[in-house]
């Protein structure tokens, strides 16, 4: 795995590979981008990347975290909302080092990047190995559902996936995740 900062968190319940954690408040870049689930994450981590490497206003660079994390998204007629998408248009984020806040960090030279407050949240999350393909990662999402079902849990949104290794890690070694937001108890 990476040697790089990865969010801090509490586990408030753990289940073999499926977790509840408590995130704390963090700082997120993201950018919106289109098109077949693997393709979007590469696009969209490249356009991050730049953003952290300099492409900033006064060209700082930024400590490169993990995981990457991406999402499914749908336009609402009213506002654009992360929501059950079809699968075209993702949001790609990386969360900023602990350090950052959204006034310190530099503005970004890219104006699809944006920077973005994310308020303390539950995540349930499930851990796996492998190559994250879409039919594993179907089937991590439908563990998660069942899971919650199974314990009264309210999921909100989209499930966020994260990816916390380089892509020329070799498989088994590779640390993937699928998370839900939850609801309130």
């Amino acid at each position: 795995m990476s040697n790089v900062e990865q969010p801090k968190y509490t586990t408030l319940l753990a289940e073999g590979p499926i977790e509840i954690r408590k995130y704390a408040p963090q700082v997120a870049a993201e950018v919106a981008v289109t098109g077949e689930r693997s393709a979007a994450i590469q696009n969209g981590f490249r356009i991050i990347a730049a953003y952290i490497f300099g492409a900033n206003k006064p060209h700082t660079k930024i400590a490169m975290t993990a995981p990457v994390e991406q999402q499914s998204q749908k336009i609402a007629m009213t506002a654009p909302v992360v929501q059950q998408g079809d699968g075209t248009r993702w949001t790609v984020r990386f969360i900023m080092p602990a350090e950052w806040t959204t006034e310190t960090l530099p503005e970004p030279s890219d104006a699809r990047v944006k920077l973005v407050p994310v308020q303390e949240r539950r995540m349930l999350a499930i851990r796996f190995s492998g190559t994250a393909n879409d039919a594993l990662i179907a089937t991590k999402i439908g563990e998660l559902r069942e899971f919650a079902l199974k314990n009264k849990l309210d999921l909100r949104g989209d499930p966020v996936l994260a990816f916390y290794n380089p892509p020329w890690t070799l498989p088994f070694l590779r640390r993937n995740e699928v998370m839900f937001e939850l609801g309130t108890l």
